[in-house]
């Protein structure tokens, strides 16, 4: 039998690189690999929709079992890699089978990042990364009425609103000063706490958790370093992720926080390229590591890949774009606004719908938009242009942007 082109990873990453692996026209085996039980799905809907009950898992599946079929992308759930053998190109799998492969795809994805701190093994103490991760929180929100979220990013934000629209009484607690500190300004950041507010959820900054107290193996309660006690049948925790990166530094790839790609999706060994949230790549500025946890991201990253795996170049340069779903409220943001020196603002903040645009020496980094959706695909188009509006024309609402796309 032919060595297939092996992707380790089923998610929408290695889904990418098996779809465009076909669309670009290669007819060979394409094998995936997965350690979860059900093929691709999608991941932003478990926090929000699935977790409430409005979306199905058959919804969640990137393509259903037939369209792999007809693809021919082969694909074993419930398997995990242990060992990689460059040399020989063969991989082996937890249960000793050996696998040999033409070439090699690392889409291996990230695993929640563990709370360090006493109480956090007890029972009631979730994290959400996967489907199983969201059944088993979704039966234990089902039996819990008091839930405390343990981090403010867009994760924790998502989960409080989720709790918050089943009746639960929900307080997040946050160690730095302000919610999605890393993502977004102040400005968003103080819109999103006042909404939650307004909606009954207990926000907590510069919170820094102790301690999850328990008894009989169940937490009741958790202690922040100030003192503070908030009772608890449910603690989730969501302070972030952690890359699934110690397969590829096994075989010596060049890592940092994830592992390390070019424009191309090529690793440190031109072989074998990786996509997805377990990458990271050099940001423009010096320094600067980009890990974009993103749809689009995996899906541009698997692109590349799939050309880079074919001899092919298709570089991914698109500006990045993120979204967040919290309550009726839309964010979206576009482009990366770290080192910004000058914001406008465009609609007013009363009216829940308006967007921030971030500049730097006068060119345009990118805008955060909150029910925003047509600023949005405007600042998408115009950051990949390479086209910036001036703050006045952003504050004007009677400019109409698309004169710059023209």
């Amino acid at each position: 039998m032919d060595k297939p082109i092996l992707i380790i990873g089923a998610g929408q990453a290695g889904m990418q690189i098996a779809d465009s692996l076909r669309q670009e026209g290669y007819e060979g085996r394409v094998l995936m690999i997965g350690e979860e039980a059900y093929p691709p799905y999608q991941r932003p809907p478990l926090s929000k929709d699935f977790l409430a009950g409005t979306v199905t898992q058959e919804q969640l599946l990137l393509r259903a079992p037939d369209v792999l079929e007809r693809k021919k992308i082969e694909l074993h759930t419930h398997a995990r890699v242990v060992k990689i053998d460059t040399s020989a190109q063969r991989v082996e799998l937890s249960d000793g089978t050996q696998i040999d492969y033409a070439k090699l795809a690392l889409t291996t994805g990230c695993r929640a990042r563990p709370l360090p701190v006493a109480g956090a093994d007890l029972q009631n103490v979730l994290t959400l990364r996967t489907l199983v991760d969201t059944k088993t929180l979704a039966a234990a929100l089902a039996q819990a009425q008091n839930i405390v979220v343990i981090g403010g990013g867009f994760i924790g934000l998502e989960l409080a609103a989720t709790a918050r629209g089943m009746g639960k009484q929900v307080t997040l607690l946050e160690g730095a000063d302000r919610l999605m500190a890393r993502a977004v300004s102040p400005v968003i950041s103080t819109y999103f706490r006042d909404y939650h507010q307004a909606q009954g959820v207990h926000i907590s900054l510069q919170a820094q958790v102790q301690e999850i107290s328990g008894e009989a193996g169940k937490a009741n309660g958790v202690t922040t370093r100030d003192g503070h006690s908030y009772p608890a049948d449910l603690v989730i925790v969501g302070i972030g992720i952690v890359p699934n990166s110690e397969l590829a530094q096994a075989i010596g790839l060049e890592c940092h926080n994830g592992i390390i790609v070019d424009v191309y999706s090529h690793t440190s060994n031109r072989d074998i390229v990786a996509a997805g949230d377990c990458t990271v790549r050099k940001g423009s500025a010096p320094d600067q590591w980009l890990r974009l946890e993103s749809v689009q991201n995996a899906v541009e990253q698997g692109k590349s890949a799939a050309a880079s795996l074919l001899g092919r170049e298709r570089p991914f340069t698109a500006a990045p774009w993120f979204w967040s779903d919290q309550y009726e409220v839309k964010l979206q943001m576009a482009g990366l606004s770290a080192g910004y020196d000058h914001t406008a603002l465009r609609g007013t903040i009363e009216s829940g719908s308006f967007s921030v645009f971030y500049f730097r020496h006068g060119k345009l980094l990118g805008a955060d938009s909150v029910n925003q959706p047509k600023e949005h695909m405007a600042t998408r188009r115009m950051l990949d242009k390479g086209v910036s509006p001036s703050p006045e024309q952003v504050q004007d609402l009677s400019f109409n942007f698309q004169t710059l796309l023209k």
